[in-house]
């Protein structure tokens, strides 16, 4: 089982990036997938998780309305698009997978735990 992100790269305050998350050897769909970010010196954090059985959405409150997370099942893809990029999103940007199966409408924290599967990193820089 293998996560793979990528869609990382430099660019400007303000700009846009999209990263995505692809799998190898199962489907996405059903699983909860979360984009978690870690930069220097700082504990991992959860940016956005969608749910595999209905749930809400969540972003953390520091991309609201600025990152939007998505599915293209036809390419058992997960994007994270991220727009008007600040130096503070700065970070190495995960994807992970949660494969436990939740009552539906429902879907537990944004947060590490639960997450059985992740993916390398990609460096996300925003620098003028």
């Amino acid at each position: 089982v293998q996560l793979q992100a990528s869609g990382g790269g430099l660019v400007q305050p303000g700009g846009s990036l999209r990263l995505s998350c692809a799998a190898s050897e199962f489907t996405l769909d059903s699983f909860r997938i979360g984009w978690f970010r870690q930069a220097p010196g700082k504990e991992r954090e959860g940016v956005s998780c969608i749910s595999g059985s209905g749930g809400p959405t969540y972003y953390a409150d520091s991309v609201k309305g600025r990152f939007t997370i998505s599915r293209d099942n036809a390419k058992n893809t997960v994007h994270l698009q991220m727009n008007s990029l600040k130096p503070e999103d700065a970070a190495v940007y995960y994807c992970a997978a949660d494969p436990a199966v939740y009552a539906w409408g429902w879907a537990p924290p944004c947060t590490t735990e639960g997450m059985q599967y992740w993916g390398k990193g990609t460096l996300v820089t925003v620098s003028s």
